[in-house]
């Protein structure tokens, strides 16, 4: 390389280490901040004080890694130290000291002023916050990355001398300490056991996690590993002792009514067994948090899940005056509870004052619910929250059902979960005179019932919820929250569930699917664990019987008063042995009140939140044949007293009745198939015959053994008698108008029982067995004979219309279905103002009929039915309900007839508002509804399409 090309070479490097050194100083310079009157500099830091580039705050310790945040925490941190900085100058003035303090309110004044200003500026710009989905705790949104990575992590500290877990030795003898569970939060110390010395050598954590870690890493060969408990114990500074308790400080206890003799014995018992083992019997550990908890570790002889290392953690909360010990069911008093308080009580004995041990009065929620840091007891008044007694029970369960329901359509903003929502911690009953009383009598201040209620959501639990009561003095009626405008159900005061979670549940339950499978969905979705599922159902079913459901059962396009219905029965929901029911009063007459057996339903519903089982519930409806009603809608049911004659199935029939009620065997032999593998296996094994084969093979052999009467009659009280069912009335637009839960099996007297309660029975009844129900309706009532004329067919028997009606050749006409009469006869259906009432078979099931006559109950000879109504409305009704079987046949029969009516009333609700959606489509005006509540167009204007 020549001299001109080396000097050429040396000008461009020294020109590119130039520009590059004024890059550098240019980026720089970007970051330099210059604060202050003086022109302070501040440069970034970028030592290992954090991870990233940094500025210190020359005011406090912070660290803050963007420019204007800093510019920011200056600004504000500086307002905060002014006053200090201030006082500073004062000792250094002279001697005379008013000339020097006047002016220095003067001149400090003006910058006050405009910084404050200047203050109210930045404030007025909306902060956004946002929640850590982990601790809860609010912060700004563009905060949140960053807290979330520096606190939740799940990197593990090292430990060393200079960063470990707070421990303390509780038995020296046998290495057994005390650590804390973690760096960050509160919690409960463990117990962990490092003993390397003696016979009985020992390194053990009761920490379930740390325990199935350490035996894989000890499985995989990593013998040498120890969780984070075990390698903070080597940096143990700490002893506590094991004061020796006295008998004396015993008695005392049991004199003040701490606890009883039996309690004391046991005390003495367990003390005198830890003497023999030489291991201390209570250690007052000082590892753990909060300050206001008191932790000792208490000697347990049984090695259990709450007692790995023999040892068991009670805790104290001093301001709380509660509680808690990992044996014990809440408020459930226990032996180490009584080991703890004799501990305290001798050597704190200021921390106990006059709190006494309540935990032996168990609290009569659901055990299923119970949080082991629950609240101990709930006194008012020197009354008990709940009441036990049933008067004061039924008296809150009335006034909630009176006074606290919800709408029937929620407001928008709780039909949608969302994660953002923020509830209450402390849910206290707005009431603040007593309802019930006819003074103003004022309530009691707010009682504490516990402050570890739950509230479940979509999409996590809501924990450390703080719920309470109050009280009359003058009554004892007791008022809880019960308040819905914040989004929340209150189940049983420790159980509570936001108005999303429920409106879910609804919506699940209309696809089939079991609370159960909602709750399992739930806890994979979260990773939470929430209650049982059981738990959770009676909370649903709780906010049902709180909400202000009409339970119409109608039809928009039908009204309340059809023409025209379709009868089915959904056969195998419903068995219960005749012999386990109590006989009806002698002066039954078949009549039920149906607004009290419901209303007794939904109280039920609505007790299961105050007491412990459903066997203590005042309000528990059992099975009866005198207080057990269908439902029949307010507007289409002629009085609140419907019939229900059931008690009648076990007396004979009728002779006339007994050649009509029978069932045949080819309808034995439909419902046969209906019927599951296992079934039709049992049934083959009870007829002696071969149950090898397939499913076919097997309903072969039954259907040709049925000829035999010994056969038949088997077959029929396996398939037809033994199922009670629903007995379900529909319109031809498959919205449900009455529903029953039968208790024996069904015959035409449980659709009769219906019709008859109706206001304005039926022009045309459609049912499988329609000359039987025609034929038992017409006994039941000479008088009028409701299915006439012709006993509810389309024609007089005779020879030659029973001849044109089976060859298809006889046509009826009923022009009062399409349009009602001009002259209404006496007596007359509303819509059609017909008087004439027809039984009559669909297409599916008119040819399996043996009588001839029954050839003029065919739907196919009515011209302005054929074609247009069929079954298959309620077939596919049944088909969707069979799905709900899995679930609704495990539970109770008030659970079960409860539950139903809700479900066919959300799904009415749901064919209606389809109805609806299709008829503002088709035409403008709006849709109005006339006197029968049957839609109607008003300046009826055609869609132009």
């Amino acid at each position: 390389m020549n001299t001109s090309s080396r000097d050429a070479m040396r000008r461009l490097c020294f020109h590119s280490l130039v520009v590059h050194h004024l890059g550098l100083c240019y980026i720089h310079e970007l970051f330099v901040l210059h604060y202050g009157s003086q022109r302070y500099t501040i440069h970034r830091c970028g030592l290992k004080c954090r991870p990233k580039w940094h500025y210190h705050c020359i005011y406090c310790r912070s660290m803050l890694s963007r420019k204007p945040d800093f510019i920011k925490h200056l600004f504000l941190c500086n307002k905060k130290h002014l006053p200090p900085t201030t006082t500073i100058p004062g000792p250094t003035t002279t001697i005379p000291a008013p000339t020097t303090t006047i002016p220095a309110p003067t001149t400090i004044s003006a910058p006050i002023t405009a910084q404050t200003v200047l203050l109210q500026r930045v404030l007025l710009k909306p902060v956004v916050q946002k929640e850590c989905p982990i601790c809860k705790v609010l912060m700004n949104t563009r905060n949140l990355k960053r807290h979330i990575e520096r606190k939740h992590t799940g990197k593990h500290q090292d430990i060393i001398a200079t960063s470990h877990l707070q421990s303390e030795c509780i038995d020296p003898e046998n290495g057994v300490y005390t650590v804390h569970k973690s760096f960050l939060g509160t919690s409960v110390p463990l117990h962990v056991q490092n003993k390397i010395w003696g016979q009985n050598q020992r390194v053990s954590c009761e920490s379930a996690e740390c325990q199935e870690t350490m035996e894989l890493a000890w499985q995989s060969g990593f013998k040498a590993y120890q969780c984070i408990h075990l390698k903070s114990v080597p940096y143990c500074t700490s002893y506590a002792s094991s004061p020796v308790l006295l008998e004396e400080t015993l008695c005392e206890m049991v004199s003040s009514q701490w606890f009883g003799e039996d309690e004391k014995k046991m005390c003495l018992d367990l003390q005198s067994l830890a003497e023999q083992n030489r291991l201390p019997l209570s250690v007052h550990s000082k590892v753990g948090t909060p300050e206001t908890k008191k932790y000792l570790s208490v000697f347990e002889p049984t090695v259990s899940d709450y007692s790995r290392l023999g040892r068991v953690m009670v805790s104290f909360d001093t301001e709380k005056d509660s509680w808690d010990c990992s044996c014990a069911e809440t408020k459930t008093s226990c032996l180490h509870k009584c080991i703890a308080k004799w501990h305290l009580f001798q050597t704190h004995h200021e921390l106990l004052g006059k709190v006494r041990s309540t935990e032996e009065v168990e609290w009569p929620s659901p055990s299923s619910t119970m949080d082991k840091d629950s609240h101990d007891e709930v006194g008012v008044d020197d009354n008990q929250y709940p009441p036990k007694h049933e008067e004061t029970i039924k008296g809150m369960v009335q006034y909630l059902l009176k006074n606290k329901k919800l709408p029937a359509v929620l407001p928008e903003q709780f039909r949608l979960p969302s994660i953002e929502t923020q509830y209450p911690k402390h849910l206290i009953p707005e009431e603040m005179m007593c309802q019930h009383c006819p003074q103003h009598v004022p309530l009691s201040d707010p009682v504490l019932i516990t402050n570890k209620a739950k509230i479940l959501t979509n999409s996590h639990i809501v924990e450390d919820v703080s719920t309470y009561c109050k009280s009359c003095h003058q009554c004892g009626t007791f008022y809880r929250y019960q308040e819905w405008k914040e989004g929340l159900h209150n189940f049983n005061d420790w159980i509570l569930l936001d108005l999303p979670l429920c409106l879910t549940i609804r919506n699940m339950l209309q696809v089939h699917t079991a609370v159960s499978r909602v709750v399992e969905y739930l806890e994979l979705t979260t990773g939470v664990q929430y209650p049982p599922a059981d738990t959770v159902l009676h909370g649903y079913l709780h906010f049902e019987a709180l909400t202000g459901h009409e339970y119409e059962y109608s039809c928009v396009t039908c009204g309340d008063h059809p023409p025209v219905v379709i009868m089915g029965l959904h056969k195998g929901d419903f068995q219960l042995s005749v012999s386990d029911l109590p006989q009806p009063p002698e002066d039954f007459s078949g009549e039920v009140d149906v607004e009290l057996f419901w209303e007794t339903l939904s109280m039920e519903r609505i007790g299961q939140g105050f007491v412990s089982s459903h066997q203590s519930n005042p309000f528990a409806v059992s099975p009866t044949f005198h207080f057990w009603a269908p439902w029949i809608g307010r507007n289409t049911r002629r009085t609140n007293c419907v019939l229900n004659t059931e008690f009648q199935k076990v007396c004979p029939p009728k002779q006339a009745e007994v050649c009509e009620i029978t069932v045949t065997e080819d309808q034995l032999r439909e419902e046969l198939c209906k019927q599951k593998v296992q079934v039709v296996h049992e049934l083959c094994r009870e007829c002696g015959l071969d149950s090898s084969g397939s499913h076919t093979d097997l309903l072969l052999r039954l259907s040709n053994e049925m000829k035999s009467r010994q056969t038949y009659d088997k077959v029929f009280q396996k398939i037809w008698a033994a199922s009670g069912g629903w007995a379900v009335i529909t319109c031809p637009c498959g919205v449900v108008y009455s529903i029953k839960g039968n208790i024996r099996a069904e015959s035409p007297r449980d659709f009769a029982d219906i019709l008859l309660s109706w206001t304005h029975m039926p022009n045309i009844v459609i049912y499988d067995f329609a000359c039987e129900l025609a034929t038992h309706t017409n006994l039941r009532e000479p008088e009028r004979s409701p299915f006439s004329p012709f006993e509810g067919q389309l024609r007089a028997s005779s020879t030659d219309t029973i001849s044109r009606a089976e060859t298809g050749n006889l046509k009826v006409s009923l022009p009062w279905l399409n349009s009602t009469k001009p002259v209404p006869d006496c007596d007359g259906h509303p819509v059609t103002g017909s008087a004439e009432h027809y039984a009559l078979y669909d297409r599916f099931h008119e040819d399996q009929t043996k009588d001839p006559r029954d050839a003029l109950r065919k739907l196919s000879l009515v011209r302005q039915l054929a074609g247009k109504v069929s079954s298959q409305i309620v077939t596919q009704l049944f088909a969707k309900m069979r799905k709900n079987n899995y679930f609704l046949n495990m539970a109770s029969p008030s659970t079960r007839l409860f539950l139903m009516r809700n479900i066919i009333h959300h799904y009415n609700t749901h064919r209606n508002k389809q109805q609806l959606d299709t008829m503002e489509k088709s035409f403008k005006p709006d849709v109005v509804m006339d006197v029968y509540k049957q839609t109607v167009l008003e300046n009826f204007r055609p869609t132009l399409i």
